[in-house]
């Protein structure tokens, strides 16, 4: 069924146009890049011969052959239409990977809105017995799945040289320990933050721990290569991962730095460092982000929500890159003055 969708895409890819725009990307990731704002794209479109049949959300999510029609579908629609972005591929399965390894049950949306599943909140009461339980295994839940998209990823990499080569298998939308807390406890937990930082600190550890686990064994299964870079949404960023730390808007800066930065410090330290990416507002913890080591870049979805001159006294000013910015918001900064060094990409 989709063996010759991706022989077209081998044949779509053209080693010159590829290699040229990771240069590119590259020369931005290592700070080579000298104009006001980095937007890349590729040298010509490269459409391939075949349309590739449309493929929803929900289907994707129950047949691995519709998972890799939709995820290498996408690779051919953005060669065809010459766009800047790398080139990836990854087990598409939501924000509920991780708390549905510990037993959290999943919520399907409708056909009709084509959008990823998430999971049930498990709710407090839940939380000491899943302390008390520990690492679960890696094929509960979507585990089996995750695993088997990576095998099949991986497969497909070595029978086809050019896919293997210019399409990055990426890692699943494991959200970040605070994220994945958030969505196993649910909103009564910024309460218990509170009133029960000791089990909030137990719970982070496991979810930590098990989140180490996970990502050791995808990076197993698929690979990883030793450049110093990674993909993520078409991205290029310095580092191995990318952490989501969305719930940190709800936190004040002395609580990110309690029961968020320890966490995502420990995932950054053991991964090779990587990127943070958030929704709502960061402004207000983004220095203490930015301190971490090994936080190459961050990617904000929403800088009207944010104080941009804090983000970019914390990311740019020291060389940390912003990725996938809002391109009025670059040109407003620009239009005031404000020196981006570089350092900023926007679509």
């Amino acid at each position: 069924m989709t063996d010759r969708y991706l022989e077209d895409l081998e044949q779509q890819l053209v080693p010159e146009v590829e290699d040229r725009l990771e240069a590119e990307w590259l020369a931005f990731t290592e700070g080579r890049f000298d104009g006001a704002i980095f937007t890349p794209a590729r040298a010509r479109p490269c459409p391939g011969a075949l349309e590739w049949p449309a493929v929803s959300v929900n289907q994707a999510q129950a047949d691995l052959d519709a998972m890799v029609l939709q995820q290498y579908g996408g690779c051919a629609l953005q060669l065809a239409r010459g766009s800047g972005g790398m080139l990836g591929v990854r087990a598409n399965y939501g924000t509920g990977i991780m708390p549905s390894l510990f037993g959290a049950d999943l919520f399907v949306m409708d056909e009709s809105t084509q959008t990823l599943q998430t999971t049930v909140p498990m709710g407090g009461a839940a939380m000491e017995d899943l302390v008390a339980k520990g690492v679960p295994a890696l094929e509960t839940g979507l585990g089996a799945a995750v695993s088997a998209a990576g095998r099949r990823f991986a497969e497909i990499a070595r029978q086809y040289p050019k896919i293997g080569r210019y399409i990055h298998i990426y890692h699943p939308d494991m959200q970040g320990p605070m994220d994945v807390c958030e969505m196993l406890w649910g909103s009564e937990m910024f309460l218990d933050l509170l009133d029960k930082p000791d089990l909030a600190h137990r719970v982070l550890d496991l979810v930590t721990e098990t989140y180490l686990r996970l990502m050791t064994a995808w990076n197993d299964l698929v690979g990883v290569a030793s450049n110093d870079w990674a993909v993520h949404w078409g991205l290029m960023h310095g580092g191995k991962i990318m952490l989501r730390t969305d719930s940190g808007m709800n936190l004040s800066p002395a609580m990110y730095d309690t029961f968020i930065r320890p966490y995502d410090e420990r995932v950054l330290a053991a991964l090779g460092g990587g990127a943070v990416h958030f929704c709502g507002r960061g402004s207000h913890y983004i220095a203490s982000a930015c301190a971490m080591p090994g936080l190459r870049t961050i990617n904000l979805s929403q800088p009207h929500l944010n104080d941009m001159e804090a983000i970019f006294q914390a990311t740019v000013d020291r060389g940390i890159k912003l990725l996938g910015l809002n391109r009025d918001a670059a040109e407003a900064a620009r239009g005031a003055g404000r020196d981006l060094h570089g350092a900023v990409h926007c679509w």
